[in-house]
C-alpha cells in the first residue's frame, strides 16, 4: 500500500471544496500551496508562514484603498462620510472589526492549535455559504473574546 500524505489529502479536499463552490480565491490559494509543497519551492514555507499574512493584508489594503487613490471615491465623499449616520456606524464597525482582527492575529500566534479549526471553518463558510475568505482573523478575534485570550 502506498503511503498517502494526510496533509496533501487535506489540501486536495480543500481545493475540491473551492472548485465545487466556484470560489477561485480558495482554489488558487490551495493550488499555490500544493505547488509549493510538491516542488523544491517548499523551502520557502517558513517565509510564507512568517510573511504571508502581512503580505495578504497589504494586498487587501491596497485593493480597499484603490478607489480613493484613483479618485473613484472623491475626497469630498470621504469627508461627507463623517456627516451621515450610516457612514458613522460603518466607521465604528470598521474600528471594531479591526480591533477583533488584531486580537485574532495575537490569538493565532499564541495558540496555533486553533488555527486549523478557524481555517477549516472559513473554507467551509466560503465553499458552502458563499462567504469570503477574510474570516480567520475576525473569527479568531471573536474566539479570543469567548475563551478570554488576547
Amino acid at each position: 500500500m502506498t503511503f498517502l500524505d494526510p496533509t496533501l489529502l487535506i489540501l486536495l479536499a480543500l481545493a475540491a471544496l473551492g472548485i465545487i463552490s466556484h470560489n477561485n480565491t480558495v482554489t488558487v490559494a490551495i493550488l499555490f500551496l500544493l505547488i509549493v509543497r510538491l516542488t523544491p519551492l517548499s523551502h520557502f514555507f517558513p517565509w510564507v508562514e512568517k510573511q504571508g499574512l502581512t503580505l495578504g493584508i497589504i494586498i487587501l489594503t491596497i485593493g480597499v484603498m484603490a478607489p480613493i487613490a484613483s479618485g473613484t471615491i472623491s475626497a469630498s465623499s470621504v469627508m461627507h462620510s463623517f456627516l451621515h449616520w450610516k457612514s458613522l456606524l460603518a466607521i465604528l464597525i470598521g474600528v471594531l472589526v479591526s480591533w477583533l482582527g488584531g486580537r485574532g492575529v495575537s490569538l493565532m500566534s499564541s495558540q496555533p492549535s486553533v488555527v486549523a479549526g478557524l481555517l477549516v471553518g472559513t473554507v467551509l463558510g466560503v465553499a458552502l455559504l458563499r462567504g469570503v475568505p477574510v474570516g480567520p482573523l475576525i473569527a479568531a478575534g471573536l474566539l479570543s473574546l469567548v475563551i478570554g485570550k488576547h
